[in-house]
């Protein structure tokens, strides 16, 4: 009889056990229609989408083709299935059901593979670490009614220099996601936006409508310090740019669906057109710890999130991250997608340049540099949605303003791709030739020679390109007798090359140097000039 007991205690806990909700990905193995729609682009992305492609020299593949419809009908019609979002990147659909609906999955022949969020429950895999419980990260930021003043969040980036050769993010469109965006249809710091109709739509992934002017106001602040303006309190950092508005955040809960809902709005970005992703978003710890990510999930591949910025990335849009909160915690690194290996990382300093303490820190699990760059996020200026000018603190904010600045860097130099664009920035940065997983690359200075000098030419008289450069420098110069020295240098400040130049011949090669930074010294009757160069 006890024998009995036990074994029907067991039966009991088998049986909840395999009746319990969970999340999962299910994979699907091909897409028998993907030759379609590569022959036919237009039927799944936008003009504009094809041609930052093609100015990128980026192919169209099968990632970019739709999930096949057949498998979706299949699975939504499976008993106990509930279909959460989807991703044509992945091939995937994530879902909802329990242990034994989800698992049953795997009898259709189009099915590859199901992950399991909890992932005890996939067997080729065992969690070895112990889970940390980090919950809403990107909403923990505290702020304070004042004033304010936004010249210094801009100014600490060299970011006028941009701004007084008009280059203030005109032509460029931002995805935003985030949690929510109320008060952006009706406060007074949006009315430039609004004015100029560059709030060029959105989407609430959580809610599955198009009221995006909803939910949370994090989104709502993270945008006042892009596309925000109020004369003597607070300019944007890319007032000009256009900008789509995603709602991907559930702001009361965390789970992993909300990974796959950015994903889903990432691929809505790419479709439209967008050229800049910025999220304030980021994920480590689940209100179900079994669904938790580790430290060692921040590898940049692990993590359903972090595979999709990295393909957003393939495509040509330039992905900014924050970096997170959680730097005086227990588990003080970065979370996903900051983790992904192109995104661009920001960490957080206050007004002097100092790291804010609550900005998470690198390294990546697999031992790279992040952050990748640093810019104002204590006290950084934002409006609510009733149009109040204040500050608030968080990467969520120090994210936002260096995305600002990537679209005018980028209006200035229109042929770069994102990975140039992206190079020149952390070149720029104050700490780019001994980085640190604390402030990463540092600050970047976007009116440096590598940010700003060559594309003011044509109000200046010398300019260098290209830079970064695979085998000669230009040198475009102007003096009385039309001659100039020019040296190379090692970090170390050995000499390397010296050429005399005219401004008919200006080309020096730098096809024997490897790949790195150098530095260049220019000197002409009435010319001295001195900076950085990349070699490729």
């Amino acid at each position: 009889m006890k024998h009995y007991y036990i074994t029907f205690f067991m039966l009991l806990f088998s049986t909840a056990m395999f009746s319990q909700v969970e999340d999962a990905w299910v994979y699907f193995s091909g897409k028998p229609n993907a030759q379609h729609y590569l022959d036919n682009p237009l039927e799944m992305l936008s003009q504009r989408a094809l041609d930052r492609r093609t100015n990128q020299s980026i192919a169209l593949d099968v990632t970019d083709t739709p999930i096949e419809s057949t498998y979706v009908s299949q699975v939504k019609a499976s008993t106990g299935i509930t279909v959460m979002a989807q991703s044509k990147w992945m091939n995937a659909l994530h879902i909802r059901g329990t242990q034994a609906d989800i698992n049953g999955l795997k009898l259709f022949s189009f099915v590859s593979k199901v992950v399991f969020a909890n992932k005890t429950l996939n067997t080729s895999k065992k969690v070895s670490e112990n889970t940390i419980a980090q919950t809403k990260d990107k909403l923990k930021t505290t702020i304070d009614y004042s004033y304010g003043n936004s010249a210094n969040q801009i100014q600490m980036l060299n970011g006028q220099v941009l701004h007084k050769q008009n280059y203030t993010g005109t032509g460029k469109i931002i995805a935003v996601l985030d949690a929510g965006f109320p008060g952006v249809d009706t406060a007074d710091p949006f009315q430039n936006l609004r004015t100029n109709n560059r709030i060029l739509g959105g989407y609430d992934f959580t809610n599955r409508n198009a009221n995006f002017y909803t939910g949370d106001d994090h989104g709502t602040m993270v945008l006042s310090t892009m596309g925000g303006y109020k004369e003597n309190a607070l300019v944007g950092t890319a007032p000009d740019a256009s900008y789509y508005l995603f709602i991907t955040e559930i702001a009361a809960t965390e789970n992993p669906v909300e990974e796959s809902l950015w994903v889903e709005a990432a691929e809505e970005a790419d479709r439209l057109g967008v050229d800049i992703i910025t999220t304030s978003l980021g994920y480590f710890g689940f209100d179900n710890a079994a669904y938790s990510h580790t430290y060692s999930d921040m590898n940049g591949i692990t993590n359903f999130i972090s595979r999709g910025a990295e393909i957003a990335f393939s495509k040509g849009i330039f992905v900014v991250a924050s970096a997170g909160n959680e730097g005086a915690t227990t588990e003080p690194h970065i979370g996903s997608p900051a983790d992904a290996v192109s995104v661009l990382t920001v960490g957080s300093v206050n007004a002097s340049k100092v790291k804010a303490g609550s900005s998470s820190i690198g390294p990546s699990s697999d031992n790279r540099i992040k952050p990748d760059v640093m810019a104002q996020g204590v006290a950084a200026v934002i409006s609510t949605p009733t149009g109040t000018i204040g500050t608030a603190n968080g990467t969520s904010f120090s994210c936002p303003i260096m995305a600002g600045m990537v679209a005018c860097l980028w209006q200035a130099f229109p042929t770069k791709t994102n990975k140039e664009i992206r190079q020149m920035i952390l070149a720029s940065s104050d700490k780019y030739t001994s980085p640190n997983n604390n402030y990463g690359y540092g600050i970047p200075n976007f009116g440096s020679t590598l940010g700003a000098e060559s594309f003011i030419a044509s109000t200046t008289i010398f300019s260098v390109y290209p830079n970064p450069a695979q085998t000669d420098i230009s040198f475009s110069f102007l003096n009385d007798t039309n001659t100039a020295s020019v040296s190379i240098y090692s970090i170390l400040g050995q000499k390397l090359i010296e050429k005399q130049i005219t401004s008919q011949n200006p080309v020096l090669s730098v096809q024997t140097l490897k790949s790195g930074l150098y530095f260049y010294t220019f000197d002409a009757d009435g010319l001295h000039k001195s900076g950085k160069i990349i070699k490729q």
